[in-house]
């Protein structure tokens, strides 16, 4: 062999051994224009050769840890100040490095749910005059956001294989979530530190696959989910209790945690909102016990987080006309019963009954004033009327509520003093419900039926959508609605044959 082929191949082989050796990085969730948790341990994990030392160097800090056998490791940055100044993260093992450019530190924000979290800024920019303006303006160097997309999956993955953090700016804003932008403008001009948003979006999806699939667990309904789903057996998931349509092996329980969440876990995060249920409710779609879905999914991402008090926030379903929205808005209720937890409820945002309302900026403006005031102690309103309990006297009931505030009154920005509120429905010993009078009384709602003598019952907005010029229409002062309800949920059993399943 002549010394030129010889030399090729010596250089060939060379080059191989490059090629094969893990340059170290960090894992994918980690890139250019990233956010950084503040003011609590922040993880950083990746790649590099088994066996070798990883350090990793931010903000005056360096980290130093080994590569596990596979090559997985893992360090953590004590707790960062808040930071608005780009800064470089560098990870080095031996003469590899990676460098993640233009690091902020700030509150980080974790999104799911389906298509009204995934709704765009650029869908509300089409459809709403408000919504342009929002996006006209929408120049933050402190809004960062990241997109998760990843595939379904049948077991838990330990990456990602794509998407990068991006800066809101004017060319990138219609691409972001209108409500995970609407929610980070109003931390970011509240708190005056950067804003992250990871959101893991995924449209027409039930809530079982965001779900780990230990978390089924505690409830009959939760356990048989988990079962029929590790067999695949979508017919029975269909017809069950508490069923969903599975149209693809998306749908099933834990596959979209696997692919899109379990690869971000443990990133530090602040805490979690969650808008979804539409998928749980849909024709055909039973809504019983989607609160114990609920708690499953947030009990689940508190575990993989290690945070067992994790705030998280959700937004109640606006009107629709399926039958079974009722039902699951009063699901979505009853999982408040969860510590630190909030619900922005969205009854009043109507938009021609529209199952995508483009309104995402009252949205995430009610959705934000849950961690201003809980989180970030903020002294501003935050809910809505809930409803506490009722005392039937003389024909009349009195329903007390949570959350009045400075008091109760019918209309949505400006108080209408001669208003009639609507809504409001009382029931008889014979399960039926007769239309009444509601009239507000101190910090209570007094209601009464001339059709109704011994009245047994009171509910408030409990159909899938207001009748046609007849807004629910009851708020406290701060301009926030009630949330609907029924003082005995007894008389309104679900009833699967008001919503069959389609041949």
């Amino acid at each position: 062999m002549g010394k030129p082929l010889t030399a090729f191949f010596a250089i060939a082989i060379l080059l191989c051994a490059a090629n094969t050796r893990a340059a170290v990085r960090a894992a994918r969730i980690f890139s250019d224009h990233m956010v950084l948790q503040r003011e609590l341990p922040v993880p950083i994990w990746g790649k590099a050769d088994a066996g070798k030392m990883v350090t990793v160097q931010f903000a005056g800090q360096t980290a130093k840890t080994k590569a596990d056998h596979k090559g997985h490791w893992k360090v953590w940055l004590k707790p960062l100040k808040a930071n608005s100044t780009g800064r470089e993260l560098k990870v080095i093992s031996g003469v590899d490095s990676t460098l993640i450019r233009d690091v902020l530190v700030g509150e980080v924000w974790f999104s799911g749910g389906q298509s009204n979290m995934g709704y765009t800024v650029g869908g509300m920019a089409r459809r709403l005059p408000e919504g342009k303006a929002l996006a006209d303006a929408a120049d933050f160097n402190g809004i960062r956001y990241r997109k998760v997309n990843e595939k379904n999956s049948p077991t838990p993955q330990t990456d990602l294989t794509g998407g990068d953090w991006v800066v809101c700016n004017l060319k990138t804003v219609h691409g972001i979530s209108g409500v995970g932008f609407v929610y980070a403008r109003r931390l970011h001009l509240e708190l005056k530190v950067p804003i992250g948003i990871i959101d893991c979006a995924w449209g027409g999806t039930p809530i079982e696959p965001y779900i780990p699939i230990e978390a089924f667990t505690d409830h009959p309904t939760l356990k048989r989910l988990a079962a029929l789903a590790k067999v695949g057996d979508v017919e029975a998931i269909k017809k069950m209790r508490g069923g969903t349509f599975v149209r693809s092996p998306a749908w099933l329980a834990g596959a979209i945690y696997n692919g899109r969440i379990a690869p971000v876990a443990p990133y530090a995060i602040r805490g979690a909102i969650w808008y979804q249920a539409e998928s749980n409710c849909g024709i055909g779609e039973d809504p019983r016990d989607y609160s114990h879905k609920m708690r499953a999914l947030i009990n689940g991402w508190r575990n993989v987080w290690d945070r067992p008090n994790l705030p998280f926030y959700y937004v109640q379903l606006p009107q629709w006309r399926s039958y079974a929205w009722t039902y699951a808005r009063e699901e979505q209720r009853r999982a408040m019963n969860v510590k630190n937890t909030g619900m922005a409820v969205t009854i009043d945002l109507d938009f021609h009954n529209d199952i995508h309302p483009p309104n995402k900026i009252d949205v995430g403006e009610r959705l934000s004033r849950w961690p201003l005031a809980k989180v970030y102690s903020r002294k501003v309103h935050f809910s809505g009327p809930l409803y506490r309990a009722v005392t039937i006297k003389d024909g009349a009931i009195n329903v007390a509520f949570d959350h009045v505030g400075e008091g109760l009154m019918i209309g949505k920005v400006t108080e209408l003093k001669d208003g009639i509120l609507n809504g409001f429905e009382v029931g008889d010993k014979t399960g039926a419900w007769h239309a009444a009078k509601a009239v507000i009384q101190g910090k209570g709602v007094v209601v009464q039926s001339d059709a109704v003598k011994e009245p047994v019952a009171v509910r408030y907005a409990c159909h899938p959508q207001a009748p046609k010029g007849r807004p629910w229409n009851l708020y406290n002062k701060a301009g926030l609605p009630a949330s609907p309800f029924c003082s005995d949920w007894s008389m309104m059993p679900y009833d699967p044959a008001r919503n069959p399943i389609p041949e």
